[in-house]
């Protein structure tokens, strides 16, 4: 017999490996905790958070290469490691978040819409989400 958790996993993973994700608005609709159509940085940093706590298996505390699943280059780790011990924490990751999200959003409103996330520099962030 098949949970549901097992089907929740399986559609969730579905949904975020397949091509609904990169169709303009799924990563709005799927982080929009206020329904308003756009992404907040207080939402991006949310997601940030569930995804930093799927990746570190260990519980340590910290994302190291192998745990970020090529989320980074090693240029970009290094850079964003300013304690330069090989991994991000959760504020070092969400730095990285937030540069994304600033980069994505060339108006500077603080949100970003289907066509921000769709940008070169949304799908960056975008695999932070992912």
């Amino acid at each position: 017999m098949i949970s549901r958790r097992s089907v929740a996993l399986a559609l969730t993973s579905a949904v975020l490996s397949g091509p609904a994700w990169a169709a303009s608005g799924s990563a709005v609709k799927m982080f929009d905790t206020d329904n308003d159509g756009t992404l907040d940085l207080a939402e991006v940093k949310k997601a940030a958070t569930a995804v930093f706590a799927k990746l570190d298996p260990d519980h340590d505390g910290t994302l190291d290469a192998r745990e970020l699943r090529g989320r980074l280059t090693a240029k970009e780790l290094a850079a964003a490691d300013p304690d330069r011990d090989g991994t991000l924490t959760l504020d070092e990751y969400l730095a990285v978040v937030e540069q994304r999200f600033n980069a994505a959003n060339p108006d500077k409103d603080g949100t970003l819409d289907a066509k921000e996330l769709n940008s070169r520099a949304g799908r960056a962030l975008q695999r932070l989400l992912r």
